[in-house]
């Protein structure tokens, strides 16, 4: 395997829910665009999945895929790409009965994951791209983590070593937003809010921006917290006392930093031409207007990680599982996205 040439490496999500759908159909779909001679379409490089063969033979006779899951290596997941889908298979064994979600085959989705990283540590995958999980279910199996974001970052930690700061960006062609807290309640969240906080927030995402999307000179838009960016302080203190503070600093590293904007009025066309990303207070502020613009293929990415992850923008979908009506699209967005970052850092 040449350097500069690894696979994306695939995790198969919850395998009760749609990542094994998603990702077989896609396989079909590009297969159907002719792999040859190395060549892929649409910017995609080949990928392999962690997952369990033996599920993902089930699943594509259930959907009716003429596909052919073949056991392989991150080494041979290239050339195998060109006749089968490539798969490594994971020591824990699954059900993975659709639309059935089990407690023990948490720890096969754990190790999906966790050898994820440890293949990009390695230099054996470009990325990881991560298909959905369900967490109630890892918490049901004593999954201590919020969320896949934050046991990325200890993941990274542990692989990579050094001080991580994981960031979640929705990114789509259309809008790409940074939610600064992201699964609390909202009833914490101002006082989860610092200055520091959104300075680093706001410099991981800058620099990824440069690095990983090619844009020289990125513009960081900054929401207020309260309604009308607090109306001078008539409607809350935050916006002037830590958001607008966090602004100036940015600025002054050399950022082309702004806001706080009013909210309501950041997300129509003219006013997303001025920004190449915005950084919101909270959870719901950041995603419903990216998830209102490009619900079907936004990806979410983490930043400020030692290696590249996208992941498909959406859940496990378990009612949808096995009835072959599950959408390619983000998935599709989140291979190629991370096909993109992975060239740019050639």
């Amino acid at each position: 395997m040449t350097a500069g040439q690894e696979p994306l490496c695939l995790t198969q999500g919850d395998p009760s829910g749609i990542g094994p759908d998603i990702a077989l159909a896609l396989y079909a779909s590009i297969r159907a665009g002719a792999v040859q001679e190395g060549k892929f379409p649409n910017g995609f490089r080949p990928f392999f999945i962690l997952g369990d063969p033996e599920l993902l033979v089930r699943r594509a006779a259930l959907l009716g895929l003429d596909v052919k899951p073949i056991a392989s290596t991150p080494e041979d997941a290239a050339s195998d790409f060109t006749t089968g889908l490539p798969v490594v298979p994971l020591r824990a064994k699954v059900t993975g009965a659709p639309g059935r979600p089990d407690t023990a085959d948490a720890p096969a989705t754990i190790e999906a994951i966790s050898r994820g990283v440890e293949f990009v540590a390695q230099g054996r995958a470009a990325a990881i791209v991560t298909n959905p999980i369900s967490k109630s279910v890892l918490y049901n199996a004593g999954f201590s983590h919020p969320g896949h974001t934050e046991f990325l970052g200890e993941l990274a930690r542990e692989k990579f070593g050094g001080s991580v700061r994981p960031v979640m960006m929705i990114w789509s062609r259309e809008l790409a937003v940074v939610p600064a807290t992201i699964h609390v309640p909202l009833a914490r969240v101002s006082a989860l809010l610092s200055t520091d906080d959104l300075v680093e927030i706001g410099a991981i995402v800058g620099q990824a921006l440069r690095r990983d999307f090619g844009i020289d000179e990125p513009r960081l838009a900054f929401s207020g917290l309260n309604p009308h960016a607090g109306e001078n302080g008539a409607l809350g203190r935050e916006d002037i006392d830590i958001i607008a503070p966090a602004v100036a600093r940015l600025s002054a590293q050399g950022f082309r930093a702004s806001g706080p904007f009013s909210a309501d009025t950041m997300f129509h066309a003219e006013a997303r031409k001025t920004y190449d990303a915005a950084i919101c207070m909270y959870h719901d502020q950041a995603l419903i207007p990216v998830k209102t613009l490009a619900f079907d293929s936004g990806v979410n990415v983490t930043l400020g990680l030692p290696f590249i992850r996208t992941s498909p923008d959406h859940g496990t979908a378990f009612d949808l599982a096995g009835t072959g009506r599950a959408r390619t699209t983000s998935l599709a967005e989140a291979l190629a996205l991370a096909s993109r970052m992975a060239r740019a850092r050639l």
